[in-house]
């Protein structure tokens, strides 16, 4: 160039080198060498003398090396081990270069190769190429873009591969001058494809053919400079499509007849960049990792840069400041593992049975150079581990049951290991059933080698089991350890039998259990008994438990007594074994038996009450389990009665649903026919007992089988009055014509809020005493028929007695509640309230009818005592006080004794009764001066409540 006189060398310059360690071509600023800088210096003195001027240290000049390294030995060789392959040069470390190259680059160059599947692997001096190898020598540019028009061939996309192949091939034809930069890219953003700069590739080339057909050569021209396109380098893009074309029908590569599939394009480049690809780092999503752990970043200056997908390829690796990832597209890495079968690394961990596909799984993980391309793939280990997979099935499949499968003999065994397992569970100890190691001996010495799944077991057993179908079947002996003691059924019954109906017992030996679930089976024995048979079951009658536990039964209560009892009886065990023979196990409660029998034996002073049955290990304690018809479990526990009061509800839905025939509802008169005395209900095999009766709902009345005869015979009861209230005809202005004007105030002094609901009190109250005159609750349209008739005649009679009764007892009421007003100081607060919950019992809401007309007399003397005590209680304060407290404790003792009847259930004759007694008690103790109806005293009400 003329003219030039100066030149500035900085002595630097970018020197295209290949890295063995990160395997890219780098561009590293390094110091030129001498001859470039002499080079550098002689473009000024062409013409005429010139001056260079250097940015550097002459001792750095003279320090320099003389020649820049040959660029043989800096660059990747693959490409000239292919040709020296292909026209059989021989191995490439014996040939006579001027300037060898390093070793290193000599395997990478290799290595490339059979990345590109051209050279065969199994050969380690003379390079072989394969068929891909000689197409990949025949066509003359870099072996991977050669790779990829091979590829393209396979998947009917050469058409586009050449195109992108020769446009990696050149310098990009798109201009990006610094003045115009921007107007640059926006020319050039038509082009841009999101997921793929190779594409941007092929939208220019197909927008630069169709405008050349369109336009003359120099309005062509025009075009690519107005739209930043070196023209020159289209131009060698075009050429270099062409001869590709000519070159590829020669090795028998044709084009296709239709374009190629965008998918299958990429699956051709990747073929040829397999070691560019790079997984997304899950800490920094815009860096890549890549083979051999390199790391890399995609070039801000692609299409891809801002969407960052997980998987990407890239045309090139260029190392700079960085290294920076060019031509980048996004790829799927399934994609990889189809084309890097010869390269990819697989790895399997936590090889496991799996019962739903009845084969050995494992987990796979599939490396290429490093990078995961497959994380966890599960996959079939049979064929990988033969051995192990046969050992897992036997193991898992066959001895611990872990198969869906219809064999009998599985079946069978299964059934025989439960057997020898409850065997265990009734003895509480695990010593019985074989181990797995000989159940897997079992199985290992019946099953072939070649047995590694369910799928091969079952083409095997269709064979076999034809000449031998009992060959894999265990027996109850195979199960046994030798010399194993196992327990009797009659210790250990799979059924309670009380007479009455059969339960299911099930034994479960499990002590270290603690947290619970409703569906667990709980440590110990369990019973099964049918909610709608849920009212005939008293947990007296399970307390004894099955014979072969109640010597340890009998252990575990001597050792709930109070220490200073319980030394006068040990040994436990040695007590245990003397006093079971003298028990009667079933006929009588267990600890008033027990202490019985101690007292005979060792003379020591045991009451029942010295026993703690709470303390009992929970094994040694009935669970209850209560089920519906189809055996699921409804609710469990070891308090039965706690368990009747939560399922009480679901007991009378269940008792309804099995008792449709007979129940009814919206009854208004008896027009029902007769009522059974009991009625049987089946549900899950049992057969309970049920009583019919009529009960008020609402408005109406309903015919319902409830689970007593007590409770039937209330609810008759208060159903009978119900119709006989509804049926009869209003006597109210008659019953009021037989009260003097006394009376009539006396019973405006009531409790009740109105005068009708005085005088249906009264009412049902005086039909109640017709009908207990009249013997025993109509069961039959005939009998109830009859007793309205009774009912009738004497109503009116009853009615004045009761109110007239009434109205003598409410003016003992009132005599009792003035007094009660007048002692208002707070040191009587303690007698006040006392007395007022007195009356709130004696005169509560409906008293009449609740206490009955035989009752209102008593009621009468009741508040006639409280009129004595109140009297004289300024004078007699601290004797009240004391008698307070003795009635106090005695209504807590009958409030617990209350407790533990049923809820459900009117409470019997006998225990009300011991209520009655109280009041007396209270006149005997507040009121000497009126007198008792009998005899009474805490000593009296204590036994009545101890008969009970």
């Amino acid at each position: 160039m003329p003219g030039i006189k100066y030149v500035v060398d900085a002595g630097t310059a970018r020197i295209s080198r290949y890295s063995a360690q990160t395997k890219v071509q780098r561009l590293p600023i390094e110091p030129i060498s001498q001859a470039s800088a002499n080079q550098r210096a002689g473009r000024c003195g062409r013409t005429s003398d010139g001056i260079c001027i250097r940015l550097y240290a002459e001792d750095d000049f003279d320090a320099r090396p003389e020649f820049t390294d040959p660029e043989i030995t800096r660059t990747n060789l693959a490409s000239v081990i292919l040709q020296m392959a292909a026209i059989g040069l021989g191995e490439i470390e014996r040939f006579p270069f001027v300037q060898a190259p390093d070793s290193r680059n000599i395997a990478d160059g290799i290595a490339l190769l059979h990345e590109l599947a051209a050279i065969k692997p199994d050969t380690k001096r003379r390079v072989s190429l394969t068929e891909v190898g000689r197409k990949l020598a025949a066509l003359p540019i870099d072996p991977r873009l050669a790779r990829m028009i091979v590829e393209a061939q396979k998947r009917s996309c050469l058409r586009e591969v050449l195109v992108i192949a020769a446009a990696m091939s050149i310098q990009d034809p798109r201009e990006r001058p610094v003045e115009a930069e921007e107007s640059a890219k926006a020319k050039h953003a038509r082009f841009r494809d999101k997921k793929s700069d190779f594409m941007s590739y092929l939208n220019l080339w197909r927008y630069l053919r169709e405008q050349q057909k369109e336009l003359s050569s120099n309005q062509f021209r025009r075009l690519c400079k107005s739209e930043y396109i070196n023209y020159l380098r289209v131009r060698e893009w075009q050429d270099l499509v062409s001869q590709l074309k000519q070159v590829c029908a020669t090795v028998g590569i044709h084009l296709p007849s239709t374009d190629g599939d965008e998918e299958q394009v990429h699956r051709a480049l990747l073929s040829g960049l397999l070691s560019h690809v790079g997984m997304q780092d899950a800490a920094n999503k815009r860096e890549y990792v890549g083979a051999r752990n390199a790391r890399f970043a995609i070039f801000p200056g692609s299409s891809v840069f801002k969407s960052s997908p997980s998987w990407i390829m890239a045309g090139e690796l260029v190392d700079t400041s960085r290294l920076w990832a060019r031509d980048v597209a996004r790829i799927e890495p399934e994609w990889a593992e189809e084309l890097a079968g010869h390269l990819v690394k697989r790895a399997y961990s936590e090889p496991h049975w799996e019962r739903k596909r009845a084969s050995v799984v494992a987990y796979e993980k599939v490396t290429l150079y490093g990078v995961p391309i497959v994380a966890r793939r599960k996959v079939n280990y049979g064929r990988i581990d033969p051995e192990l997979s046969r050992e897992l099935f036997i193991r898992q499949a066959l001895v611990e049951g872990d198969w869906d499968t219809r064999h009998s003999f599985f079946h069978h065994n299964a059934a025989k290991i439960n057997e020898v397992a409850d065997l265990e569970d009734k003895s509480r100890r695990r010593d019985i059933l074989v181990d797995d190691e000989t159940l897997f001996d079992f199985y290992d010495s019946k099953i072939p080698a070649d047995v590694i799944s369910g799928r091969h077991f079952d083409a095997w057993w269709k064979k076999v089991r034809t000449d031998s179908p009992q060959l894999l079947e265990a027996t109850t002996d195979d199960l046994i350890r030798s010399g194993a003691d196992a327990p009797s059924a009659t210790d250990f019954p799979d059924v309670w039998t009380d007479g009455r109906r059969p339960l299911e017992l099930s034994y479960t030996f499990d002590p270290a259990a603690i947290a619970r679930t409703a569906s667990d089976d709980p440590d110990g024995i369990s019973i099964d008994i049918p909610v709608v048979a849920l009212h005939e079951a008293y947990a007296s009658e399970f307390e004894w438990l099955v014979p072969g536990r109640r010597e340890e039964l009998i252990i575990a209560m001597i050792r709930t007594l109070p220490k200073p009892v319980r030394r006068l009886v040990v040994p436990a065990p040695d007590r245990a074994r003397q006093v079971l023979p003298r028990l009667s196990p079933g006929n009588e409660p267990l600890q008033p038996a027990l202490a019985r029998e101690l007292r005979a034996l060792t003379g020591a002073a045991i009451d029942e009450s010295d026993f703690n049955p709470t303390k009992l290990p929970d094994h040694l304690r009935m669970t209850f389990r209560i089920v519906d018809e189809s055996g699921r479990t409804l609710a469990q526990g070891k308090d039965l009665d706690k368990l009747k009061d939560q399922l009480a509800p679901k007991q009378r839905q269940e008792i309804a649903s099995q008792s449709q025939d007979i129940e009814r509802t919206g009854i208004t008169a008896w027009d029902f026919g007769d009522l059974p005395a009991t009625y049987d209900i089946r549900s899950g095999g049992v057969t309970t007992t049920g009583f019919p009766t009529l009960v008020t709902e609402g408005t109406t009345l309903a015919l319902r089988v409830v689970t007593s005869a007590a409770q039937q015979r209330e609810d008759l009861r208060t159903s009978v009055r119900w119709l006989l209230l509804r049926e009869l005809p209003s006597i109210a202005s008659r019953v009021l014509r037989t009260l003097n004007s006394t009376e009539r105030i006396a019973l405006t002094q009531t409790s009740h809020p109105s005068a009708s609901a005085l005088y249906d009190d009264c009412a049902a109250a005086a039909i109640d005493l017709i009908v207990a005159k009249s013997g025993p609750l109509p069961m039959t349209r005939q009998g109830y028929e009859k007793l309205r008739e009774v009912a009738q005649g004497a109503i009116v009679a009853t009615m004045s007695r009761t109110m007239r009764e009434l109205a003598t007892t409410l003016t003992a009421r009132a005599e009792a509640l003035l007094l009660l007003d007048e002692i208002r100081h707070e040191s009587f607060a303690d007698v006040r309230a006392d007395i007022a919950s007195q009356l709130d019992f004696l005169f509560g809401p409906s008293f009449v009818t609740r206490h009955g007309v035989g009752r209102l007399r008593d009621l009468g003397r009741y508040a006639k005592a409280v009129a004595v005590r109140l009297d004289r209680i300024k004078a007699h304060r601290d004797t009240d006080r004391r008698g307070m407290l003795v009635i106090h404790d005695v209504l807590q003792e009958y409030a617990e004794l209350v407790a533990e009847f049923p809820s459900d259930e009117p409470l019997p004759p006998a225990l009300t009764d011991i209520r009655w007694m109280i009041e007396e008690l209270r006149v005997g103790t507040f009121a000497q001066s009126v007198p008792t109806a009998y005899t009474v005293s805490v000593k009296r009400i204590h036994k009545a409540m101890d008969d009970l």
